[in-house]
């Protein structure tokens, strides 16, 4: 199992300097890979692209874009640029997103999102192994009448999806390479998501699926006082149902019941219980949100349980 984190530098002076920094700490503490959310900031492939270049020793990855607002011809040029430029170390994540972020950002329907997910990894898969397309679905349609191979891309992307639903987990285990569930907990994984997305891709034909799952946490000495303010970053993934779903399936009530939040002790023993629930990989999140000292100290730690 191997051992990665999420990179934040949103409060820096300059976002992408400070991930490359932030990348080079991580690689030094001995983790292996580098996460980048998407919203409507810093665009992920790009800021993946730009780590990976500058960081050689991190496999590098996008947590995740949403398939609403965006086509997959474009992503599949930003993930082959990605991959060209990082020699084969880039991983995608795509994301059914949100209603708010979807029809209060871009102004579109938040509807069928799994249809549209199908679709989606349908035409993505085409153009990121074949360099081409000829797709017409209900949702969406993608063709290539120019080639949108990407030489130095040839290795392919490995497609994942922040998948936790049933129906997400059956699509993603038929058409995708792995999942990138957040905010489920152990329990949750072993009962729930892992045996549905194995099963489906089990009886699409398809190889064992990578777990990657993403967890929020941090070692401190000050737990009480970093579990309150995970409470309130937390807060936002209540409303959303997938999320509020894998909390409740993980036996917590708040999001912040399944961050991981402790000293070495206790952050080791959640790890080897989420390895032991089926996860492939574990990348921790907001590991940044008790400051720069409990932050490397996190980093130590994950970097000594990186397989």
């Amino acid at each position: 199992m191997t051992v990665g984190v999420a990179l934040n530098a949103t409060d820096s002076d300059n976002q992408i300097d400070a991930t490359v920094r932030l990348a080079g700490e991580a690689a030094a503490a001995g983790l292996r890979s580098a996460w980048f959310g998407q919203t409507f900031g810093a665009d992920s492939p790009q800021l993946a692209a730009v780590v990976g270049r500058e960081v050689p020793a991190l496999q590098v990855g996008t947590s995740a874009i949403p398939v609403f607002g965006r086509h997959p011809l474009t992503v599949a040029s930003q993930a082959l640029t990605a991959q060209a430029a990082t020699h084969g170390r880039y991983h995608l994540g795509l994301a059914l997103g949100t209603r708010l972020l979807t029809e209060g950002g871009y102004g579109i329907p938040f509807e069928r999102p799994v249809a549209r997910l199908r679709e989606f990894l349908t035409a993505l898969r085409q153009l990121t192994e074949t360099g081409a397309s000829d797709f017409d679905g209900e949702l969406l349609t993608a063709h290539t009448p120019v080639p949108a191979r990407v030489p130095g891309a040839d290795v392919g992307v490995p497609l994942l999806v922040a998948a936790m639903g049933p129906r997400a987990l059956r699509v993603s285990g038929e058409l995708a390479d792995g999942i990138l569930p957040y905010l489920a907990g152990p329990r949750a994984l072993a009962e729930h998501i892992v045996p549905a997305v194995t099963g489906a891709a089990q009886a699409a034909g398809r190889p064992a699926p990578r777990i990657v799952a993403l967890v929020h946490g941090v070692v401190t000495d000050d737990a009480d006082a970093v579990r309150e303010r995970a409470t309130d970053a937390l807060a936002f993934y209540e409303q959303i149902p997938s999320y509020a779903r894998a909390v409740e399936l993980s036996g917590g009530t708040r999001a912040a019941d399944v961050a991981v939040i402790g000293d070495e002790r206790t952050v080791a023993a959640e790890v080897r219980r989420y390895r032991d629930a089926g996860a492939t990989e574990v990348v921790f999140a907001g590991t940044e949100i008790a400051g720069d000292a409990d932050r490397r100290r996190t980093w130590d730690l994950l970097g000594t349980l990186a397989g």
